[in-house]
């Protein structure tokens, strides 16, 4: 049986009403944050009005605020924030909508004031706004508010929306703003898009920026680009909620297009048109030279359009082309699935095969582990040592430690090359973690019965000793260890 001194509902209940609430009033005492939270508490007991009225107190407290607001502040910002929106929602949604509605609008004006003095790098403020943005939907709806108006309250937030807090408005509201409501703000937005932003005389102009390509950059040409921006935004999100493909793609310059990832944009909804082969041509005709990380889009589009046109040896040689590429285990797989039995256990060794004779090391090691085949990756890499950059630690180490379990010596090889990185290029940052890797080789060892071609673990700390003897730090850290 739990002590009466245990903090739960039951042994509070036990104090009485006015003892908790002598407590209350003591731990509240200088935390504003508990108080306002008592305040909502009562002002609830009063009905759906009191609640809204301290709400909205709240906010205009909020908004008159200037103190900017440290990084450490950010987590108690945002679940002040974040009980008001519940309130707004639970407590006053459920019997005003109308009121509710009005104050989430009050709510998200906050957005920008707040934004600009405040530290979010950890992102927890703008998902406080972004979940107000998406209860607009079922709030308008529940509210019944007029199409025209709420197309007319959209397009101020949209002309707002400094810090793409608001980025998801058009598609929550579609289903409020209706044929009606829609036409109506793309009316706006068009006019908007016709509307240049005023440029003053050269002597007037204000300098914010310097580019290396197009010069001095002024204040009115960032507010020319980012009316831009929201014109091309909205009237897209617009052509979505109506359906209208076509005016979804007139937002693109042809030459734009072209680009992969805006080519795989339109594709898809042309292929949710049942237009895949316009959908293909348009895929066909974009310049695909890759660069960087890889991404799928364009690929995952063209293998879509591919099956809408009934074309499945056409998708599977798509897919199987981008295993080649880029050891995608998701298009690989994806591949498989659609062989018939015993050929996909055929073709899975064909893969793996290829995957072990692909030029990059790291990416067949980070492959076969992932996928998972941990004996061809061991197989690998002892094949493969001297190739190994011990500086691409966040592939070795995983994979070292999926390999220590059976594959002992082909773990220390991948533990020895970050350990060999960090010594030859003297990065100290990293000898704390070398010396652990040290010490895990040591562990290793005792489940190695034959090194082959490879230095045993005594000789191979002997030459870490006589070549590094001198890096303190790193002895040190092994000693530690």
């Amino acid at each position: 049986m739990p002590s009466k001194k245990t903090l739960n509902a039951q042994n509070l209940e036990a104090l009485g009403a006015e003892k908790l609430a002598e407590l209350l009033l003591e731990v509240t005492t200088g935390n504003a944050a508990a108080k306002r939270r008592l305040r909502l508490a009562l002002a609830d007991a009063l009905g759906p009005a009191e609640v809204a009225r301290e709400v909205r107190k709240r906010l205009g407290e909020i908004a008159r605020g200037r103190r900017f607001i440290e990084w450490s502040e950010t987590r108690a910002m945002a679940a002040d924030l974040e009980s008001h929106r519940v309130t707004i929602v639970d407590k006053v949604g459920g019997s005003d909508p109308v009121t509710a509605l009005d104050l989430t609008w009050r709510f998200l004006d906050l957005g920008n004031a707040v934004y600009a003095r405040c530290d979010d790098s950890s992102g927890v403020i703008a998902d406080v706004f972004r979940t107000a943005c998406g209860d607009l939907g079922r709030l308008a709806t529940a509210a019944g508010v007029e199409p025209v108006a709420l197309a007319d309250r959209t397009y101020d937030a949209l002309c707002g929306n400094d810090y793409g807090l608001t980025d998801n408005l058009i598609p929550v509201l579609a289903p409020a703003l209706g044929r009606k409501g829609l036409e109506h703000l793309k009316g706006r937005i068009v006019a908007l898009s016709n509307t240049p932003v005023p440029r003053p005389a050269d002597k007037d102009r204000v300098r914010i920026g310097w580019s290396s390509h197009t010069g001095a950059i002024y204040e009115d040409e960032m507010a020319e680009r980012s009316r831009q921006g929201t014109v091309r935004y909205a009237l897209q999100a617009i052509a979505d909620a109506q359906g209208d493909v076509d005016a979804f793609i007139a937002q693109y310059d042809p030459k734009v297009r072209k680009v992969p990832q805006i080519a795989a944009e339109i594709a898809q909804r042309l292929i949710a048109a049942d237009r895949a082969d316009e959908a293909l041509r348009l895929l066909d005709n974009a310049n695909t030279s890759r660069t960087g990380w890889p991404s799928f889009d364009w690929d995952d589009a063209r293998i879509a359009a591919l099956e809408a046109l009934d074309r499945p040896d056409d998708a599977q040689a798509a897919r199987w082309t981008v295993f080649e590429r880029s050891l995608s285990s998701t298009h690989l797989r994806d591949y498989l699935s659609r062989l018939p039995d015993f050929e996909d256990l055929e073709a899975e060794e064909k893969a793996l095969d290829y995957a072990e004779r692909v030029t990059g090391v790291h990416e067949a090691l980070w492959f076969l582990v992932h996928w998972p085949a941990l004996d061809r990756a061991a197989r690998l890499v002892l094949a493969r040592a001297s190739d190994l950059d011990g500086n691409h630690y966040h592939i070795l180490t995983p994979a070292a430690d999926a390999l220590a379990g059976k594959h002992p010596l082909a773990a220390t090889l991948l533990l020895r090359a970050m350990i060999d990185f960090a010594l030859g290029r003297a990065r100290n940052s990293r000898y704390r973690h070398a010396a652990r890797h040290l010490m895990d080789c040591a562990g290793l060892a005792t489940r190695i019965e034959d090194f082959g071609a490879f230095e045993t673990h005594v000789a191979y700390e002997a030459r870490l000793r006589r070549d590094h003897g001198r890096k303190t730090s790193f002895w040190n850290a092994v000693e530690s260890a």
